[in-house]
């Protein structure tokens, strides 16, 4: 950084754009050889070049925040402004799952009885399974909150107990609703109401996976002392998605579990 006169990060030249874009590439068309000609080649080649590309891409931003310092505090708030616009562009994402659900049950077609849940559907119970989930996930943004608090402290240890927690919380939350989606008495092809339920809390358990796996890697940085109380940046926007999930959730429950049902 003696170099230069700003504060400001000048990426170097970069293999992972491009690598990346081949794997995307490899992904799209081996999905499309495997839907139409059962030919599965390509596939698993993308899959396995867009992890290497992830990996090594994620690897390289770690070792310029933590080792070389180009994340400076002007950096810093490029990227917070980053993160805060990518969680609005997901709340958009859940928000048009929000809005199929309500647009066919505040006004249920005759098609599907002129009732809501559709004539025919066994719903699940909100008070089983989707409320011990709620707990889960409710207590994990509490953990995940602690873990904030005892990396501002300085409070290593608490930091590493708290977040396993939060890890194990989130894995938890998975399996229940993976025993859940077994169990369910309807499936995706259940007409709107089997395809809104589905795809709505498929796609959040998906965040979820995504976010359990965030704090992983947040967690191995911790241990490897890469966070200090005032630069972990990288845990700081783990837990601002994390605390996202957990809304949405809250979001997902109240609607489609406890009123929609």
């Amino acid at each position: 950084m003696t170099h230069q006169a700003h504060a400001y990060h000048m990426v170097d030249p970069s293999p992972w754009p491009l690598t990346g874009a081949a794997a995307a590439f490899l992904i799209t068309t081996g999905t499309a050889f495997w839907f139409h000609y059962q030919n599965v080649i390509l596939l698993p080649i993308g899959m396995i070049l867009l992890l290497l590309t992830m990996y090594q891409w994620w690897r390289d931003i770690v070792r310029e925040g933590t080792y070389l310092g180009h994340h400076t505090p002007p950096v810093q708030k490029g990227l917070r402004y980053g993160m805060i616009l990518f969680i609005t562009s997901e709340v958009f994402f859940f928000l048009g799952f929000f809005w199929a659900f309500f647009h066919s049950s505040l006004a249920p077609s005759p098609e599907l009885g002129g009732c809501w849940p559709p004539t025919g559907i066994t719903t699940l119970d909100p008070f089983e399974v989707p409320l011990l989930n709620t707990a889960v996930l409710l207590a994990s943004g509490v953990t995940v909150t602690w873990t904030h608090h005892s990396i501002m402290e300085g409070d290593r240890k608490q930091a590493i107990y708290s977040l396993t927690l939060t890890i194990i919380l989130g894995f938890y939350f998975t399996l229940l609703q993976a025993m859940e989606y077994y169990e369910a008495p309807f499936t995706i092809a259940d007409g709107v109401y089997g395809s809104t339920f589905f795809v709505a809390t498929g796609f959040h358990g998906l965040h979820v996976i995504i976010g359990s796996t965030f704090l992983a890697v947040c967690l191995l940085r911790q241990v490897k002392y890469h966070f200090t109380s005032q630069h972990h940046f990288g845990f700081e926007a783990a837990a601002w998605y994390w605390h996202f999930v957990d809304v949405v959730w809250l979001f997902l429950y109240i609607s489609i579990y406890w009123w929609g049902s």
